[in-house]
């Protein structure tokens, strides 16, 4: 499958058991997108907007082939978990409701049986996200597994794991932004004391760090950067993946720090792994569409 060069784009309303929740759905060009990534923009639990993470969304479905939902979940002090990992869930159920794929691709009377059996068949459905909506989409991935709703990835970029932020990378880089007692504030607004439990019974954990066992969860995604106080979160959460048997692509870009998917790839007509969002994209293809080597990063970037 050829890279899409044009996306579109159009503002939706997804229903939630709080009201309607205002998303972003991007549509890669193609005739047969891979299926929905949902996405939770980073900003601390406390900020940030599908508005404002446009560009990298875009690209982001550029890249991957997927339909991407940017959601604007509910921030922080508003209200506090499990709500936002909440809304994230509800645009999983929208997505996965969805008919004929991301695309919006219909049968016709010349189509074959074949092709209406898969527009009818259900969107193969990701979630993911940046800084603390890539906290929000781990979260969410784990109440997923516990509900058995199937995924084929979570997509995680640079997220913030430990509320203690006790990791030696936090100290490495005390200077670099997000700082530990920056995100501490930000833990203390986003988290809510107990352990809540949706009304099914199913555990809600405002990080996976709190989950106790990590089998069978969706395949990850996973990148940061070797300046990224929260980087040694990431590292350790990809090496408890891996020994759940989890399947974990990693990548740390170099000289980078936090905040890297909202930049775009350096230099003109770089390829697409040069940039964060890119890497992440073609990642997700690489892991959803086993068949096409022509798009897939190359060797030396998996870790």
């Amino acid at each position: 499958m050829a890279t899409p060069t044009v996306v579109s784009w159009e503002q939706v309303s997804v229903p939630t058991p709080s009201g309607p929740l205002s998303a972003r759905v991007y549509r890669p060009g193609t005739a047969s997108p891979q299926g929905w990534l949902v996405w939770a923009h980073g900003g601390s639990w406390r900020a940030g907007s599908a508005q404002d993470w446009h560009g990298a969304t875009a690209e982001l479905a550029r890249h991957s082939g997927f339909g991407v939902v940017s959601v604007d979940y509910r921030l922080a002090p508003d209200v506090r978990h499990p709500a936002m990992v909440e809304d994230i869930l509800s645009a999983l159920t929208w997505a996965g409701e969805q008919p004929g794929g991301p695309a919006g691709a219909r049968s016709t009377a010349a189509s074959s049986a074949s092709s209406a059996a898969a527009t009818c068949a259900p969107p193969v459905l990701a979630v993911g996200g940046d800084s603390a909506g890539g906290t929000l989409a781990a979260s969410a991935a784990l109440v997923c597994r516990d509900r058995g709703v199937p995924l084929a990835a979570q997509v995680l970029a640079y997220p913030p794991l430990d509320p203690r932020c006790a990791a030696a990378s936090y100290h490495r880089f005390p200077d670099m932004f997000p700082t530990a007692a920056y995100l501490t504030a930000a833990w203390e607004d986003y988290r809510h004391p107990g352990r809540p439990v949706a009304a099914d019974g199913t555990r809600i954990h405002s990080t996976p760090f709190e989950a106790t066992d990590l089998r069978g969860l969706a395949p990850a995604v996973m990148a940061t950067g070797d300046l990224d106080p929260v980087g040694d979160d990431v590292h350790h959460y990809g090496r408890l993946l891996r020994a759940a048997g989890v399947h974990v692509a990693l990548r740390e870009f170099r000289q980078t720090g936090h905040g890297a998917f909202l930049q775009p790839g350096r230099g003109p007509g770089g390829h697409p792994e040069a940039s964060m969002r890119g890497w992440l994209g073609l990642a997700l293809r690489r892991i959803t569409v086993r068949n096409d080597p022509a798009t897939l990063p190359s060797p030396s970037s998996w870790s």
